[in-house]
């Protein structure tokens, strides 16, 4: 641990100043509550990870709309805590090349865990992506960039930069003429693949199943 503040306003003052990489928050702490630290922090280039450590469940979906890391209910249990640090080492790049299995998305008043083999595309939507899955889709805030690091690499293919779809539903690419191709999809759709990806999805369309 390298610091520790009582109030809300003295914490923004010391992340500025320490730059950690790791944050635990309490959503009530006097003069500003560790949600409005958190939407403050989310603005800033190279955000810590967040993980919020309270007495209150009412505020879990918008912890995760400031991308927070996890959410943990005190009186905290270790090995609920092991599991947060772990989803932060995996955030940092510090996983020991270990992808991740679920993704936790709001949906009204509840998070739901969706396994990452159940994800047949992600599309970038503003500051959000979507998250596909059969017969659904769910809203989730972060990038295209660090939800794609965090992927299993050989399930998943890069088409442009606001598309990641599953592998093996991928059947082939056509090309539509003037340097524009598609990936043909299992269900008869066609996804835009980007130019910069091109040469990618064709190594990966034939790579190792």
């Amino acid at each position: 641990m390298i610091g520790e503040a009582e109030d809300g306003r003295i914490a923004l003052a010391l992340l500025e100043r320490l730059k950690p990489d790791f944050v635990m928050l309490d959503i009530t702490m006097p003069v500003m509550d560790g949600m409005t630290v958190a939407r403050r922090l989310f603005d800033r280039p190279q955000a810590p990870a967040i993980v919020f450590t309270t007495a209150f469940s009412q505020y879990a979906v918008s912890a995760f709309d400031v991308a927070a890391v996890d959410y943990l209910l005190k009186p905290i249990d270790p090995s609920r805590f092991a599991v947060a640090v772990e989803r932060v080492r995996i955030g940092l790049g510090v996983n020991n090349g270990k992808p991740i299995d679920c993704l936790w998305v709001p949906n009204r008043s509840d998070l739901l865990r969706i396994e990452i083999t159940a994800i047949e595309r992600i599309e970038a939507e503003k500051d959000y992506v979507r998250i596909h899955v059969p017969g659904r889709s769910y809203l989730l805030r972060e990038t295209m960039d660090g939800l794609q690091d965090r992927l299993p690499r050989p399930d998943f293919l890069r088409l442009h930069r606001s598309t990641i779809v599953r592998r093996h539903l991928m059947t082939g690419v056509h090309h539509e003429g003037s340097g524009v191709w598609s990936a043909i999809m299992k269900d008869g759709t066609l996804q835009r693949i980007g130019r910069s990806y091109l040469n990618d999805v064709r190594a990966g369309i034939i790579g190792p199943d």
